[in-house]
């Protein structure tokens, strides 16, 4: 029986976490304190320093020959049942526009993926954190947010980096050309394939044809666009609009066309003719385009053609929030009166956002920085990377079959993973949370088998920023509802499936699988209620950089942080009635 000393000794726990919030919300929205470039300082000192510090510490010190198996077993069972569920629903329902890949990140983001680290632990233990030695619930959220780091964080990358390949495949290499790619080669200073501030080129070259069974192959090379990186160079001449320009190759007798697209984050269409492109290279493509490459084969005696790029046009935006930002800029972009990249969002993205902030939303519950309209209001034709700022995968394939599939082919599946595990390699290298999780795991083993203490002087540096890490991390979270024109960012209709989803679906699917591996008693109401938990703000982060629904994580980090006290207040009480 819940008694009102349970409830006080809760409330002690978490109350304090809300102050820090509302400090920092009412320092921007009240009190004018911060500057947006000064929150910008502060949620990148919490990104790098506090918050990495934060994850070693609890990890460092959580014994990894004791953890509870069958309670890691039911948080694996319950994010592998709702992966298993998305992916039947989107086969059964594959002309329905809200079970596609977006959508499948999205709920399995909501129903599995909460704020353990920085709300779980504090919470839990103030609700059952005296039970016992063997059900310590502060022990047991430790648990969890290694498997979160080092396993389910990585999924969500794959995810989107999966995604992100597809578009840009689906996009350059129309009408079964794709098909002909054999390897795909990223340059080093590409970290990842999301539509961002960093314009990207897929340089395609035929296989030579003296290869065998070389015929129409093609390998990929992506690299930065010729403006990104003068750009990165003379960042003072940017122009609102470039039109497509040829530049010389280093290739004989051949132009590489590169489409540039303007500092608006909604891309244009290409103007280039993908039917001439594969008529110049016969790469093998199948209808139309073999006709093409029959013609060149006779035309040159069976010589591979001159090799030939495209250019797709990405953008990547800068993060500041929990996960390393890739970019090279510290500080957003400045734009008068607007608000600064705070968890994701750039200072042009936020002032785009205030100025229009009273702006419906259309049934897809986009963000108001995606647009998929051409100037006069209609679509335009083709699988265009200008579509790609919609929030439904359907929009990441081009004209379907007439069976809700789509009809271009794409390069062999071990091509493509091999593409996806470079780029989620490379985003995980350039996160501090990554090596502060292994390395917490490592030192957990050597210390815990051996019996090894760290030196004092080591762990008392590493206490005094791991101690402040928990009150920066939500004094970042009200930093960034400040800076938010709505707390309700994608619409009442939208908030309400994710709530329903975060605080109800997730919390059943997780009494489903404990029950299944047999939790009873205290371990159950833990695993319960950890799964009510308010949403995680690294999934947010994911879903912002690569623009798959983030109003609606948005408001799911927002609102389910006001609303989450009370709602895991209810399940403490019912489930100890």
């Amino acid at each position: 029986m819940i008694t009102a000393l349970d409830l006080y000794h809760v409330l002690t726990a978490v109350v304090p976490l809300y102050v820090a919030m509302t400090l920092a919300y009412g320092s921007v929205r009240w009190w004018r304190i911060f500057t947006p470039d000064q929150c910008s300082g502060i949620n990148r000192f919490v990104a790098l320093f506090a918050v990495p510090l934060l994850s070693f510490h609890f990890i460092s010190t959580n014994n990894p020959f004791a953890m509870n198996l069958r309670f890691l077993a039911a948080d694996t069972l319950q994010k592998v049942a709702v992966l298993a569920l998305l992916a039947l629903a989107s086969r059964v329902f594959s002309s329905s526009r809200f079970l596609g890949l977006d959508w499948s990140i999205t709920l399995f983001s909501l129903s599995t993926l909460p704020n353990t680290l920085v709300m779980g632990i504090p919470l839990l233990r103030g609700m059952y954190g005296g039970a016992s030695s063997s059900t310590d619930a502060g022990t047991l959220m430790v648990q969890v947010v290694v498997l979160q780091c080092i396993i389910w964080y990585t999924l969500m990358l794959f995810l989107f980096e999966y995604r992100a390949a597809r578009a840009l495949v689906l996009d350059q290499f129309p009408d079964g050309a794709a098909a002909s790619i054999v390897s795909f080669r990223v340059d080093s200073d590409v970290v990842s394939l999301a539509r961002g501030e960093i314009e990207l080129e897929a340089d395609a070259v035929p296989v030579a044809a003296s290869s065998r069974d070389a015929g129409g192959r093609m390998r990929v090379t992506v690299r930065k666009s010729t403006s990104s990186r003068s750009e990165a160079a003379c960042s003072h001449s940017h122009s609102h609009s470039q039109s497509m320009q040829p530049r010389v190759s280093n290739l004989s007798g051949v132009e590489i066309y590169s489409l540039q697209s303007s500092r608006n984050p909604t891309p244009r269409g290409s103007s280039f003719n993908h039917a001439d492109f594969f008529n110049i290279v016969g790469a093998g493509a199948k209808g139309g385009g073999a006709a093409a490459a029959g013609d060149e084969e006779k035309g040159t005696g069976g010589q591979s053609p001159q090799p030939q790029a495209v250019a797709v046009a990405a953008k990547r935006k800068d993060l500041h929030m929990l996960v390393w930002s890739s970019s090279a800029s510290p500080v957003s972009e400045r734009a008068a009166g607007a608000a600064v990249h705070v968890f994701g969002a750039g200072a042009a993205d936020h002032a785009d956002v205030l100025a229009k902030g009273t702006q419906a939303y259309d049934e897809y519950g986009r963000d108001d920085f995606s647009r998929t309209k051409n100037g006069n209001g209609a679509d335009k034709g083709g699988p265009t990377l200008s579509k790609l700022g919609s929030n439904s995968t359907a929009q990441l394939y081009p004209k379907d079959d007439g069976e809700g599939r789509p009809a271009a082919a794409m390069p062999p599946a071990s091509v493509m993973t091999r593409l996806i595990l470079i780029m989620v390699w490379r985003k995980l290298i350039r996160n501090p949370n990554t090596y502060s999780s292994l390395i917490g795991v490592i030192w957990s083993l050597v210390s815990y088998r051996w019996g090894i203490q760290m030196p004092a002087i080591i762990a008392r540096s590493i206490s005094i920023l791991s101690d402040a890490g928990l009150g920066m991390a939500m004094f970042s979270l009200g930093l960034f509802m400040a800076l938010q024109p709505r707390i309700i960012a994608c619409g009442n209709k939208f908030a309400a499936i994710a709530m329903a989803v975060r605080f109800l679906a997730g919390p059943a699917v997780m009494a489903a699988a404990s029950i299944a591996v047999g939790l009873r008693g205290v371990l159950l109401h833990i695993a319960i209620v950890q799964a009510a938990l308010p949403q995680g703000i690294v999934p947010f982060v994911f879903a912002k950089e690569y623009n798959v629904h983030p109003d609606i994580l948005s408001t799911a980090v927002i609102f389910g942080m006001l609303i989450a006290l009370p709602i895991t207040l209810v399940y403490y009480i019912l489930l100890g009635l």
